[in-house]
């Protein structure tokens, strides 16, 4: 009786506020989520987690070492499915990241990426950022991969300075931008041999997951691998 009351007042709500698809446009079906069928079967995937030292991986060789890296689809600016990244980002709608980072799990599961984590941790927003936005995209993205693999979520690190913007910036120019940006918090020490899966929402140069990495491979005996919801291409 309540599931036919709630299908019904969705279905009434989608007449009165049409729920639109952020790829292209069209008005969602009352069972599809955030993005159509038709966008969500040509999500750009990466594919990264199904190849040995894949591009993501090799981006942070010699750097920070990692177990293992993937992103869930590629990130191209200009492209329809930019939109996703400015809708959770900034548009006040980061369960839609929830929701796609959930979906990530299921799709990538006959590759084992997941396999072994014991934790989940998410890039921090200062808190000048986060009084603003309201929220941090990058914790809604890694609870829905917690939540999938019923694993725990864990704030291991804090953004101790706001983080200016990296735009006309040379690689070396980035890192010395932000390596003082984020430390451990001080009860990290309790992820001592654990598998942290460290989750952003996008990377590009890769300098402020290359920063939290280095800061997580300081608690002992720990493991650390990475996951976006979407990647500049490396190649």
């Amino acid at each position: 009786m309540w599931k036919t009351i709630r299908q019904w007042l969705g279905a009434a709500t989608d007449v009165v506020l049409p729920r639109i698809c952020p790829v292209c446009g069209q008005t969602l079906d009352g069972d599809e989520a955030w993005l159509c069928r038709k966008c969500l079967a040509g999500l750009p995937r990466t594919r990264y987690e199904e190849v040995p030292f894949n591009s993501m991986e090799q981006h942070f060789a010699g750097k920070v070492p990692i177990e293992r890296a993937t992103a869930y689809f590629f990130y191209e600016k200009g492209s329809p499915y930019a939109s996703i990244l400015h809708d959770i980002k900034y548009h006040g709608i980061p369960t839609m990241g929830r929701w796609l980072t959930s979906r990530a799990v299921q799709d990538m599961a006959a590759s084992h990426f997941f396999d072994g984590i014991d934790v989940v941790t998410a890039v921090p927003l200062h808190r000048s950022r986060l009084a603003h936005r309201g929220y941090n995209q990058s914790k809604y993205l890694a609870c829905g991969i917690a939540d999938s693999l019923n694993i725990p979520y864990v704030e291991a690190l804090k953004a101790v300075r706001p983080h200016t913007t990296q735009t006309h910036k040379g690689a070396l120019e980035r890192w010395q931008n932000i390596q003082d940006n984020y430390v451990l918090k001080k009860d990290a020490d309790q992820l001592a041999g654990k598998h942290i899966l460290l989750v952003d929402d996008v990377v590009t140069t890769g300098s402020t997951l290359t920063v939290c990495a280095i800061l997580l491979k300081s608690i002992p005996n720990v493991k650390v691998s990475l996951f976006t919801l979407a990647a500049a291409r490396l190649e």
